[in-house]
């Protein structure tokens, strides 16, 4: 017999990230040099990574191994300022190997950072926002994690790439208005739409 458990959640967390030490060496023609070498697209996947990744830490940190019940986790600030909240639900369904889930995801100016020896995994980003998630998330290899998260009202700014390039997604023309997210994650694929262009990622 195939069973259920619904989990109401409310978590408020910060994420845990590595510092962006180190992330601005280099010669004074280093950001020419790279914006060449990381293109739009480039810093575009660079910012998605960030975001998904920012997401997932929330969520495994908040979520992961809770038991039946309402939840309520809190710590003061992200590593490099800033909160993080998730709410919602997610259902675990044992027999298939997933967890289907509900959930909103707000970022108060939180900090959030990734060093690689990859640069265009390089990225040390600030998240304003609410993002909700929704869909498949994968537990056993026999199935596909299958997921859409949007916002209508999200910013992302900071730097990308290594050395580092100034990144700006708060709206056209970078005016500091937010920008619309939609995106949708297949297997390890993440595509969509960011600030009203294409944008997307392998992860």
């Amino acid at each position: 017999m195939n069973t259920t458990t619904t989990l109401p959640v409310v978590a408020r967390l910060t994420m845990l990230t590595l510092t962006a030490a180190g992330l601005s060496c280099g010669s004074s023609g280093a950001a020419p040099a790279a914006a060449a070498a990381c293109d739009a697209s480039c810093r575009d996947a660079a910012a998605l990574l960030g975001l998904r990744d920012a997401i997932k830490e929330v969520y495994n940190i908040g979520l992961s191994g809770q038991p039946t019940g309402v939840e309520d986790a809190a710590v003061p600030m992200c590593p490099l300022g800033g909160t993080a909240t998730v709410s919602g639900h997610a259902t675990s369904n044992a027999k298939q190997g997933s967890t289907s889930v509900d959930l909103i995801y707000v970022f108060d100016r939180c900090g959030y950072s990734n060093i690689d020896t990859d640069p265009t995994q390089v990225f040390s980003l600030t998240l304003t926002g609410t993002i909700s998630e929704s869909g498949t998330i994968a537990v056993q290899p026999s199935t596909t994690t299958a997921l859409v998260f949007q916002s209508a009202s999200m910013t992302i700014t900071g730097t990308v790439y290594s050395p580092p390039i100034p990144y700006d997604a708060s709206g056209a023309g970078g005016d500091g208005d937010a920008c619309t997210v939609m995106l949708g994650q297949n297997g390890n694929d993440l595509a969509g739409a960011l600030c009203g262009r294409s944008a997307g990622v392998t992860l």
